[in-house]
């Protein structure tokens, strides 16, 4: 389990820096919005098969499962433990409803959307990951690269809302 949280650490420290970096965010702000709303349609085009491939392991639970590493690496959290549902909804189907927003306001250039459903979207993956790591030490890695993307997302809504000028 303190193996999996500094893994999960790491991966957010490289979050980070990546995203703290003096040039890297000066070019961050420099893209166009069309640019930004592109790579927003792509990951979130991502998250949905994410989501899809979760919801289809938990719905039929097939004898493959390749996120099943061991004990403490698996998928069985999300799939048909304790984080399998929400508010008595299977929770990919929230991540996946939550992705298919995100495209359409991403394709609409729906800034205020986008930024909205981004916002709860990483809001829900935080939670999802401190249920994960906390409370069922488990981690799922679907789960981890749908937080990544949904930070990513963010990351994106924010720049899109601060560039609301730059639409090339």
């Amino acid at each position: 389990v303190v193996g999996a949280v500094a893994l999960y650490e790491r991966a957010v420290s490289s979050v980070i820096n990546v995203t703290s970096s003096c040039s890297e965010i000066r070019y961050l702000l420099d893209m166009t919005s069309a640019k930004v709303f592109f790579i927003v349609r792509v990951l979130a085009f991502f998250g949905t098969a994410l989501a899809v491939y979760i919801l289809w392991q938990q719905l039929f639970h097939p004898a493959f499962q390749p996120c099943r590493i061991n004990s403490t690496i698996n998928c069985d959290a999300i799939i048909t433990g304790k984080v399998a549902k929400t508010a008595g909804i299977p929770t990919p189907l929230y991540g996946l409803a939550g992705y298919m927003v995100i495209f359409w306001a991403a394709l609409r250039h729906k800034r205020n959307l986008l930024m909205t459903v981004s916002t709860a979207g990483l809001v829900f993956c935080l939670w999802i990951a401190y249920r994960e790591i906390v409370e069922l030490h488990v981690i799922c890695p679907v789960c981890i690269l749908c937080q990544a993307i949904m930070a990513t997302i963010f990351v994106m809504s924010l720049i899109v809302s601060l560039n609301r000028g730059s639409t090339q």
